[in-house]
């Protein structure tokens, strides 16, 4: 059981905050900072509408989870089964490790200023928050 106090750890410190912002709803203002790109451009960051989408997940609302951040959605996704892979190994006693090409992380980034540009254009107005 100890190998499990990580990633258990880690599980309880997500779910914590998908919690609170359950409980403290994004969409009424005054309780979270504003999105600093989005203050000073009016340009949508690939983070805009991030706790939205979380305050959606918490609530089981999908559907307008991915009207406020697909990617976000995505992201909890890919948590999740890098979660349940990480503590599946701790269980069995073998490390986790996350040793990804440069190719990846730069595809990821790829991946990120694509969506960010997308969202602020008039053909993908459906992907801004």
């Amino acid at each position: 059981m100890r190998r499990l106090a990580t990633p258990a750890g880690v599980l309880a410190v997500v779910v914590g905050a998908f919690g609170y912002v359950g409980a403290v709803d994004p969409n009424q203002p005054g309780h979270y900072p504003l999105c600093p790109l989005l203050r000073f451009t009016g340009l949508y960051c690939p983070g805009c509408g991030g706790l939205r989408s979380a305050h959606a997940v918490a609530h089981g609302d999908i559907a307008a989870a991915l009207g406020s951040n697909a990617l976000a959605v995505v992201g909890y996704g890919v948590f999740a089964v890098l979660w349940a892979v990480w503590a599946v190994r701790a269980w069995r006693g073998r490390p986790m490790s996350i040793a990804a090409k440069p190719a990846v992380w730069w595809g990821i980034g790829a991946v990120l200023l694509i969506f960010s540009v997308v969202r602020n254009l008039p053909i993908g107005s459906a992907l801004a928050p």
